[in-house]
């Protein structure tokens, strides 16, 4: 067992455990146990959003930790993310509390938000039309990101920063930020390697964090034709020389490279396994293999809302 976590430094001065549980696509009913897995083996980094609709159980999860003493809740790092329909600045301060209520944490360590665009206000998670397509409202993430700081400063959270911005719509962000950027959380794999991406945010003092490590072989937007990182040749081969599994030398690949990493799992095994890859180290040759596996592929792109003028993976935007 990994003897500790290693963490990352904010730039409020508070401090992000590299290696969190992903809680995305989890089945309902496994993420209590799942977490309280997580928690038992040792880690204090839990990575959640409104948008997977089950904040709930992972809340549910860590205070069953708390109340056994395994941990205090200034031990745990959770991170939750602003959902699209709550863009609005009315809506942003709400939305927060909802989450502190029903996560039951009393605080959020560290709150994204999740998307650039904005949808329909209200209730319906994913307001679409007849053919599919989601609602979109005119609402520059600009101004939901100035009414995140208000959030901020009531101390409701304690960092916040954005998820799946190009680095361009970044600097617009920092352009207006009062309130340091704390992360960008971002897909991130051997075949969507983001280098220049990563490097502009490390000179900003902005923290980074991977979803999808893997290559998100689950996702809804995944061309079933094309292969994921976690099957390569290249990953297997690696995994076996060294006595890993595939997945933990995916997990330490960004480690490496000095990005925080969210894999998800809520099977007991594969959450230790996974915690273990902070007990071994990529050479330089082998750090470089990977990277060179780079296809600019991306595997999460919420085609539904490719209308919004503000989706930055739409075809229209990923031409310019």
């Amino acid at each position: 067992m990994a003897s500790s976590n290693v963490y990352a430094d904010l730039p409020n001065g508070r401090k992000i455990p590299m290696l969190g549980l992903g809680t995305w696509n989890s089945k309902q009913g496994l993420l209590k146990t799942a977490v309280m897995s997580a928690i038992d083996v040792g880690y204090r980094h839990i990575d959640c959003a409104y948008d997977y609709q089950n904040y709930g159980e992972v809340g549910e999860g860590i205070r069953a930790k708390i109340a056994e003493g395994k941990v205090k809740r200034e031990d745990i790092f959770y991170t939750d993310k602003l959902w699209c329909t709550f863009h609005h600045p009315d809506d942003v301060e709400p939305a927060c509390r909802h989450t502190i209520e029903k996560t039951g944490l009393e605080y959020i360590d560290l709150w994204l938000m999740h998307w650039p665009m904005a949808f329909k206000r209200g209730d319906v998670q994913y307001p679409t039309d007849d053919k599919g397509n989601y609602f979109c409202e005119d609402i520059d993430y600009t101004e939901t990101w100035k009414a995140m700081e208000k959030v901020y400063e009531k101390g409701l959270v304690r960092a916040i920063g954005v998820s799946n911005l190009p680095l361009e719509w970044l600097q617009r962000v920092l352009d207006v930020s009062k309130v340091p950027i704390a992360n960008l959380q971002v897909e991130l794999h051997p075949y969507l390697t983001q280098v220049e991406l990563v490097e502009f945010c490390k000179s900003k003092g902005i923290t980074v964090t991977a979803y999808s490590p893997l290559g998100s072989p689950n996702s809804p937007d995944l061309d079933t034709n094309r292969s994921v990182p976690i099957d390569d040749p290249v990953v297997v081969e690696m995994a076996k020389k060294k006595g890993k599994t595939p997945a933990q030398i995916l997990i330490r690949f960004q480690m490496q490279r000095g990005i925080n990493v969210v894999p998800k799992s809520t099977n007991a095994t594969r959450i230790a396994e996974n915690f273990e890859s902070y007990n071994f180290e990529l050479t330089e040759g082998e750090m470089a293999e990977l990277l060179s596996l780079n296809k600019n592929m991306r595997f999460v792109k919420y085609h539904e809302s490719f209308n919004s003028p503000l989706h930055p993976f739409s075809p229209e935007n990923m031409k310019k």
